[in-house]
């Protein structure tokens, strides 16, 4: 998840407006459901960033305390 989901979110916004333009409805949803995708993705690698600081924090506080 390098790219934390920006080339999800970038394929479905270009789907998205390919749709629109075209008036295929089909299309254009998938596009949308590839952004919510990019979206998820970022939110995990985000949150993923976030409880690997906090275990490193407790290990800190841990290494600290003995």
């Amino acid at each position: 998840m390098a790219d934390k989901g920006f080339t999800d979110k970038v394929k479905g916004k270009v789907k998205e407006v390919a749709g629109d333009i075209t008036g295929d409805n089909a299309e254009k949803a998938s596009g949308l459901v590839d952004q919510v995708v990019g979206k998820a993705k970022e939110v995990a690698s985000n949150a993923k960033d976030v409880a690997e600081e906090v275990v490193e924090k407790a290990k800190d506080k841990i290494d600290e305390a003995k």
